[in-house]
């Protein structure tokens, strides 16, 4: 299964990885490969609660196109 993942440069230096379309599924790195290591655990620990819990295994993403 192939998830959206976003990454990005943290406060306090470490790199924030999140799954947009699992609302709360966030994780961190000291570097960015860590931080997409990390967030595979992460997505694979979420799906799992959201299986037991009856939740819908992602939620819809979708894309606004804004002028700039």
């Amino acid at each position: 299964m192939k998830l959206p993942v976003t990454i990005y440069p943290g406060e306090d230096g470490w790199f924030v990885a999140e799954c947009p379309v699992i609302p709360g599924c966030v994780s961190q790195g000291r570097t960015r490969d860590e931080a997409l290591a990390n967030i595979e655990d992460a997505i694979q620990g979420c799906l799992e609660v959201r299986r037991r819990l009856g939740m819908p295994r992602t939620v819809e993403l979708t894309e606004v196109e804004v002028p700039v």
